[in-house]
């Protein structure tokens, strides 16, 4: 019943990654063709970030009128539209806004994707966020390549995006249709204890830890992009060849972590895994800072991706079960507390860099994992309390957090609940309104 949701959610993701990493390849020709220098070039940059962080104040507004599946629709159309566009600019000017609208309609699409994930997830009874993240990762990897070779080829930027764009949109476009409505909050027929108590919105507790948590991870993501090549370069002396293998390890791990998430947080509790392999992170990106050694900062790399990849699909996946507030809403606030990372993370290590070392500006990342392992090891959600039959798509028997129990329940929300196994999900429904839904829903981590 959900192959079709699930496939086109698939493809989005995967398209959204696939046009964003192909043009990266065309930085020092677009840097050239523009004649700006670095730091111009740093500051050019910041465009499409920028555009996504306002892309996610108008999502959470429009989100929860309009629908993730008609947001996709629209948001596919414009960041493939507007792709080509960055290519044909011919100033500093003219490139910081294409980008920066460009970025816009990612940002966009990245909330509404996630918020038609999060209801995909819950029509299906299984735990799908990393999955569909994996895609995302994969679909990274192979625009980096295609990206790659047109720049061999002598393919323009603009070429490249519109001959792209276009089997995109169509066939992903077309998927789009498939897609199901959100969970709304209108939907539940009584006010749970949260919104009796008065706690609702985006400002209730529960989004600003789980924000927060993306916040330290993306500002990780973003410092790891900018600066590894860079400190395996010109810190470390090593060949531009090693020195981009230090992202592209980092990324390849991060993948196969997400590939694997489904099963694992389908078997283990999230509440353990991800503070485990956060932990991972930290012990084993400091541990490659302090040998120093362009082997051991390698693997530190790759431990940092492999320990830092399921937390955003988790961490959006638990702001999308949270009581009183819409589900694109919750996305668009969570998520773009991770967008404002991944900007500010880049300038702080550059600002701690300039008043002491790299290296030593690179040991914030190990202290943010360690923030992250806490964070998500203990952070608790209050139980939304509803009649049988009211309201939600997923029930499901659960445990400490993010995963199956066999002992039964869960006694407390927690942000990494799991989603049920196939014997939990008997009694759940498809459209929230059955029989034999559980008096009490599991807001899920």
């Amino acid at each position: 019943m959900d192959r079709w949701p699930r496939l086109a959610v698939i493809a989005v993701f995967f398209v959204h990654g696939f046009l964003f990493a192909s043009w990266t390849a065309h930085i020092p020709q677009l840097k050239q063709h523009l004649g700006l220098s670095d730091g111009r070039l740093g500051l050019a940059l910041l465009g499409a970030p920028i555009g996504s962080v306002l892309a996610m104040v108008v999502a959470a507004r429009i989100l929860p009128r309009v629908g993730s599946g008609p947001m996709v629709r629209l948001a596919l159309l414009g960041y493939c539209v507007s792709g080509p566009f960055i290519g044909l600019t011919g100033s500093f000017g003219t490139f910081f806004i294409a980008f920066l609208l460009w970025g816009f309609f990612q940002g966009m699409l990245d909330v509404s994707m996630n918020t038609q994930a999060i209801a995909v997830e819950r029509f299906s009874g299984r735990v799908l966020m990393p999955g569909f993240h994996g895609s995302w990762s994969s679909g990274a990897l192979v625009g980096a390549v295609i990206g790659a070779s047109a720049v061999g080829l002598g393919v323009s930027l603009s070429e490249q995006l519109l001959v792209l764009a276009v089997p995109c949109l169509l066939v992903v476009g077309w998927l789009t249709t498939r897609m199901i409505p959100d969970r709304r909050p209108a939907d539940d027929r009584e006010p749970s204890v949260g919104a009796r108590d008065g706690r609702h919105g985006v400002l209730q507790r529960e989004l600003i830890v789980l924000g927060c948590i993306v916040f330290a991870d993306m500002l990780c993501e973003g410092a790891a992009a900018d600066w590894a090549a860079v400190y395996l370069h010109n810190s470390m002396h090593t060949t531009p060849l090693v020195a981009g293998l230090g992202f592209a390890l980092y990324a390849l791990a991060m993948l196969a972590v997400r590939l694997s998430g489904n099963r694992l947080f389908t078997r283990f509790a999230a509440r353990r895994v991800l503070p485990l392999l956060a932990a991972v992170a930290t012990l084993g990106f400091a541990g490659g800072l302090l040998i120093d050694r362009p082997v051991s900062v390698l693997v530190g790399f790759a431990l940092l991706g492999a320990g830092l990849g399921s937390v955003v699909p988790m961490t959006l996946r638990a702001a999308g079960a949270v009581d009183n507030v819409d589900t694109g809403r919750a996305v668009a606030s969570v998520a773009g507390c991770g967008w404002a990372g991944y900007v500010v993370g880049p300038v702080v290590i550059g600002a701690l860099a300039s008043a002491t070392t790299l290296h030593t500006a690179l040991f914030l990342i190990p202290v943010l994992t360690a923030t992250v392992a806490v964070g998500t090891g203990r952070r608790r959600m209050r139980r939304s309390a509803r009649p049988a039959g009211a309201g939600r798509v997923v029930r499901a028997l659960a445990t400490d957090s993010f995963g199956v129990h066999p002992d039964g329940p869960c006694t407390a929300i927690e942000p990494f609940c799991p989603a049920p196994t196939s014997t939990s999900t008997s009694t759940s429904t498809a459209t929230g309104a059955g029989a034999g839904a559980s008096d009490t829903d599991l807001v899920e981590w």
